[in-house]
């Protein structure tokens, strides 16, 4: 039976969930059940093609980004793919109406990451944090409003900066990693050797903004979906704090983390402040 297929298909994505984002599983726990399957799917989809770029170094990625492409857009023409994350996002893009440009952008931003190291214009930048985060948040928004059109609408702008403001911390947080292992730099204008304390209070203001529009949807967000939004909100709200903090010396040099106990910490704050309708 399909229906066998299509569960373990969504079992494997949230499987892929959970074991590359403890906080985002975390965050996807919180919202309702009648949504939490698609986040599943959709993070299971952004996440094998983030993985073919950024870490299969032993083996032809170029070749290997074709071939998903390829099985991608099988899987959204016939609504069904023997791969099975593909399977299930194709589920969540029919239900909900996804846009083709969304995706299609997303992977643009991921096949950019095969090649190009260095973006140096705002232009740039811009492009790219559209493609490999403002989509994904405009995907996850298609299901939150259970595709509403007017509401997607009205929260589209608040959904593209939480999505900026996310992948910009992770951007912040990963630079060592990102210039060392993969010779990345995405923020413009900016000497990641000599990252300096004015440069970095330059991306945090830049991200502050972000998540103040963020904010704004996150509040007239449906209750489905509105606690784990702001669960997610909290946590990398937190991490930039926390980033902030720490002097960019030894940003380039580590790694920031927020600690287990303090995530679980967030989620208890969140919780109540949710439930006090301060949210």
């Amino acid at each position: 039976m399909k229906a066998i297929f299509d569960r373990v298909s969504y079992e494997c994505s949230k499987v892929v969930t959970e074991s590359y984002s403890t906080s985002f599983a975390l965050a996807t726990r919180m919202l309702a059940p009648s949504i939490r399957k698609d986040i599943y799917n959709i993070y299971g989809f952004v996440r094998f093609a983030d993985e073919i770029v950024d870490t299969f170094h032993d083996y032809d990625k170029v070749n290997l980004f074709k071939e998903f492409e390829k099985d991608l857009e099988r899987a959204l023409d016939n609504r069904i793919s023997l791969n099975p994350i593909l399977n299930a996002f194709q589920q969540t893009y029919h239900e909900y109406a996804i846009p083709k440009h969304l995706v299609d952008s997303f992977m643009n931003s991921m096949r950019m990451d095969l090649t190009k190291k260095d973006y140096s214009t705002h232009e740039e930048y811009k492009e790219y944090i559209y493609g490999s985060a403002d989509v994904v948040g405009l995907m996850c928004l298609r299901v939150f409003v259970k595709g509403n059109d007017k509401q997607y609408e009205d929260l589209k702008e608040s959904a593209m900066a939480l999505g900026s403001a996310f992948q910009k911390v992770n951007f912040l947080r990963d630079l060592k990693a990102d210039y060392e292992d993969l010779s990345r730099s995405y923020f413009p204008n900016t000497n990641l050797l000599e990252l300096d304390e004015e440069s970095k209070a330059r991306i945090v203001q830049e991200i502050k903004e972000d998540f103040a529009m963020g904010f704004e949807g996150i509040v007239q967000l449906p209750h489905e979906a509105k606690f784990g939004v702001y669960t997610a909100y909290k946590y990398y709200f937190k991490l930039l704090q926390k980033l902030q903090k720490t002097p960019s010396l030894q940003i380039k040099n580590t790694r920031i983390r927020v600690p287990n106990y303090q995530k679980f910490g967030l989620l208890a704050k969140s919780y109540v402040n949710y439930k006090l309708n301060l949210v």
